[in-house]
């Protein structure tokens, strides 16, 4: 949910976009701020979520610069309120977003231009969903108010049909504010495609299951250290390691994941900040390299990105360096398709600023931003 302790992020993007509408589709862009630079026609498509409720102006849709990693702002709808999280159907052509609301929906763009479009009405899942993901003909979207998760059959043309089932969480941990019950963060789809694995902050633990005609049904609950507060969870591209980023303390958990049986059995946990500093300190996000050098991770309070350093078996991330995220509250981390450049969504500061990656040490080099009110997620076509 957006942080009510902080005002929103201020406004500002309405001229940026009339200037988009102005200019050239496809602008490309250098990697410093505002700065065109001439043809783009080798542009992809970014799409950024935000906070409708904190300032945001719903789902933005940006020209990426596959050279430089420059984003160009070309439209934006707030026909549904908080979409906080996205995904990409595997055609590219429909966007689904959850609208982190008390009520919680979800809902659908067709991708036609530079503006998404409603697809439908959007369908009532959990309250406060705040994350979603593709799988096996569904999309499932974790529930953080509610403890649970929701599957909603796609039709053939890709649109909503009605939830096929809620699978409910159980259990509290150990924080007398954040859990106090169940609090699903994430969903995400294993590397394997047969199973589908939920993170809950709420209980510490993270759940395999398995989608049918029904919904999803449990097959087992991992327990994870008391207190940890798992946000959100990254697998290995070789598929046979995973990574929890735990949110109530600032550490990832290093686990072993077995897609035969869907077992994932945690080795160790170590540090993603060297000295963490007073104050509200909360982990977000994170990702791992395409080819499994490196992960990174985002922490807001810090306002940092932390290098991780990966040995051959993934088992031994290594704190490396940590670097400036370029705003407030680096609510999401994502890693362009190339594995060149690296995205944070700044949500209190209003902007996503992207990154160059040092191949050879992993480091991210600040190359620009854009504005972006209340900026919660981004992802690539």
């Amino acid at each position: 949910m957006p942080d009510a302790r902080r005002p929103p992020p201020p406004l500002g993007l309405d001229p940026l976009l009339a200037s988009a509408a102005r200019a050239p589709p496809r602008t490309r862009r250098s990697g410093r701020e505002g700065t065109a630079v001439g043809d783009g026609n080798r542009a992809g498509r970014a799409y950024i979520g935000s906070f409708t409720a904190a300032g945001g102006l719903g789902v933005l849709t940006a020209a990426v610069d596959e050279d430089t990693g420059a984003l160009t702002v070309l439209g934006a709808t707030d026909a549904v309120a908080d979409p906080s999280y996205l995904a990409l159907s595997p055609t590219g052509d429909t966007l689904y977003a959850v609208s982190e609301t008390s009520d919680g929906a979800l809902a659908a763009y067709r991708l036609d231009g530079d503006k998404p479009k409603l697809a439908g009405r959007p369908v009532p899942v959990g309250s406060a969903p705040t994350h979603l993901a593709l799988h096996d003909g569904h999309v499932l979207t974790a529930n953080y108010r509610s403890g649970s998760v929701t599957a909603v059959p796609l039709r053939a043309d890709g649109s909503l049909a009605a939830p096929a089932g809620e699978l409910r969480h159980t259990g509290s941990g150990p924080h007398p504010q954040r859990q106090q019950g169940p609090h699903a963060h994430q969903v995400v789809a294993d590397p394997s495609g047969r199973w589908a694995v939920s993170v809950d902050l709420g209980t510490d633990s993270v759940r395999v299951c398995v989608l049918g005609d029904g919904g999803l049904t449990l097959h087992r609950e991992v327990a994870l250290r008391p207190g940890s507060g798992p946000r959100h969870l990254a697998f290995h591209p070789r598929g046979d390691r995973a990574y929890v980023l735990n949110e109530l303390t600032p550490t990832l958990t290093v686990c072993a994941w077995d897609a035969d049986d869907g077992t994932l059995k945690p080795l160790s946990e170590v540090a993603v900040l060297a000295d963490a500093p007073d104050g509200d300190i909360f982990p977000s996000e994170v990702v791992v390299a395409p080819d499994g050098r490196f992960l990174w991770t985002a922490t807001r309070g810090a306002d940092v990105i932390s290098v991780l350093a990966l040995d051959e078996a993934g088992d031994g991330p290594r704190l490396a360096a940590t670097v400036p995220c370029g705003g407030h509250w680096p609510r999401d981390l994502a890693i362009d398709p190339s594995g060149r450049h690296l995205y944070a969504a700044n949500e209190r500061s209003g902007d996503v600023t992207w990154f160059t990656i040092d191949p050879g040490t992993g480091i991210p080099r600040k190359s620009g931003s854009i504005k972006a009110p209340a900026a919660s997620c981004v992802i690539f076509n």
